[in-house]
C-alpha cells in the first residue's frame, strides 16, 4: 500500500514510520531466529540475525541519513529480512527542493550501492565477465531461500556464467566498451520502488508504532507457526457466496454459533437479555458472528475479544496484497479464534457502508449461525 497522504505537506517537519521493502521479498537482510513462546528480552526471544548486508545497513546507511540530512532522526529501527521499518523524526522543515521522499530515495540508494559491493557488482570486485542482463542479476537474488552476500554472490556469479537470461536490444544498448566488448549489465535496486509512510496524528499512536516494531520477530516467527491462520483464501464458498477470507476457516464448522445483531427496533431490556445469550455462547466456546456495525454490537464484540472468545467478522472491504491483521487480531488468529469473511473485493476508497450492504452482511451472519 504505497500511497502518500495528498493533503500532507512532506517538506515539513513531522514524524513518520516508513517501510521500504526488497525486491521480490527476497531475505537478503537477515535470518528469523529464538524462541516465539519466550518474552521480549529473553536470550532466545524471537529477532533477526542480520546478514553482511543488514549489518552493514544498521551500522551505515542509517547513520548517513542525519549525516546528510541533520534535521532528519532515526528513532526507532525494525530490520527484518525481507523488509525494513524504521520510525522518523523530522525536526525541521527540509531544504527547499527536498521532501521526506528524498530522504527515502537517498537511503535506498545507498543501501543498493552497498549490496552492489558485497555481491560483486561494483568498484574492483565487479566480475570481469557479464553475459546476463540487470533483469537477470536481480531475479538470481530473488529467491525465498535465506542468503548470506556470500551466497547470494554464488548465486549471481552463476547465473552470469549460465548466460540463461536473454537480453533485449536496449540492455544491449546499455553496453559499456570499458568492459573490453563485454556487455555490463545495469546494476538492480535492492529495494521494490516506493515504499509505505505513516504519519504521526497523535502520542498513542507512537507508543503503538513502537511496539509494533519490536515486537515484529515474533510475530513474524507466528506467522510461520501457523500459516493457515494469515492466508488470505479467494473464492472461496461462504453462505452461498463467493468470498474472501482470512484466519482460522475451520470456526464455520463449529455447530454452536449465534448472530450478533442489534436491530433499531429493540429496547434496552432485549439488549440486555440478548448480550447474556452471546456472550454466554462465547463463554462455553461457541462462536459469535457479526459484522459489528451498530454501537451495541461493537460493544459485544468488543467484550467477546476481551474474554478470548472464538468470532467470526464480517467485513465490508476485502483484503489488499500481503494483508496480515494488526494488533489484537493478529494474536486472536493465531491462538484460531477469529476468522475474517468479505463477500467484496478488495477497495481504497473512503466510504461509508451501505444500508443494502448492511442488510447483506447481517443476512450472512444469520445464514452462518443457522
Amino acid at each position: 500500500m504505497k500511497r502518500r497522504s495528498p493533503w500532507h505537506d512532506y517538506s515539513r517537519k513531522g514524524t513518520y514510520m516508513i517501510t521500504i521493502v526488497v525486491d521480490g521479498r527476497a531475505p537478503l537482510l537477515g535470518r528469523l531466529v529464538g524462541n516465539a513462546d519466550l518474552p521480549l528480552g529473553s536470550a532466545n526471544a524471537p529477532k533477526v540475525k542480520l546478514s553482511a548486508l543488514g549489518e552493514a545497513i544498521a551500522a551505515e546507511e542509517i547513520r548517513k541519513i542525519h549525516q546528510y540530512y541533520p534535521m532528519v532522526d532515526v528513532w526507532k529501527l525494525c530490520i527484518m529480512p525481507d523488509h525494513i521499518h524504521m520510525i522518523v523524526r523530522v525536526s525541521e522543515d527540509m531544504p527547499k527542493g527536498k521532501s521526506l521522499g528524498s530522504v527515502i530515495n537517498g537511503f535506498k540508494a545507498g543501501c543498493s550501492k552497498a549490496w552492489w559491493r558485497l555481491t560483486g557488482f561494483f568498484g574492483a570486485d565487479a566480475p570481469k565477465t557479464v553475459t546476463a542482463s540487470g533483469k537477470a542479476l536481480a531475479t538470481a537474488t530473488s529467491g525465498k531461500a535465506q542468503k548470506t552476500a556470500t551466497s547470494v554472490k554464488a548465486s549471481v556469479a552463476a547465473t552470469v556464467s549460465s548466460g540463461s537470461a536473454e537480453e533485449s536490444p536496449e540492455e544491449r544498448a546499455e553496453a559499456s566498451p570499458a568492459a573490453g566488448g563485454l556487455l555490463c549489465p545495469k546494476r538492480p535496486s535492492l529495494f521494490e520502488s516506493g515504499y509505505n509512510d505513516k504519519i504521526l496524528m497523535d502520542e498513542g499512536q507512537l507508543d503503538r508504532w513502537s511496539h509494533y516494531l519490536i515486537d515484529n520477530p515474533r510475530r513474524l516467527l507466528l506467522k510461520r507457526q501457523h500459516p493457515d491462520f494469515f492466508t488470505v483464501l479467494h473464492d472461496m464458498e461462504v453462505a452461498g457466496r463467493r468470498c474472501q477470507i482470512v484466519g482460522n476457516r475451520f470456526l464455520l464448522d463449529i455447530p454452536d454459533k449465534l448472530a450478533v445483531i442489534v436491530h433499531r427496533r429493540y429496547t434496552d431490556a432485549d439488549n440486555e437479555r440478548l448480550r447474556s445469550e452471546w456472550l454466554s455462547c462465547g463463554e462455553r466456546g461457541g462462536v459469535l458472528v457479526s459484522a459489528a456495525i451498530s454501537p451495541k454490537e461493537k460493544e459485544v464484540l468488543r467484550e467477546a475479544m476481551n474474554r478470548h472468545y472464538r468470532i467470526i467478522l464480517l467485513r465490508e472491504n476485502g483484503f489488499p496484497q500481503l494483508y496480515k491483521p494488526s494488533g489484537e487480531a493478529f494474536d486472536a488468529c493465531t491462538e484460531g479464534r477469529l476468522l475474517q469473511i468479505s463477500p467484496w473485493e478488495y477497495h481504497m476508497d473512503r466510504k461509508v457502508i451501505t444500508r443494502q450492504q448492511c442488510l447483506e452482511l447481517n443476512a450472512m451472519a444469520e445464514y452462518i449461525a443457522k
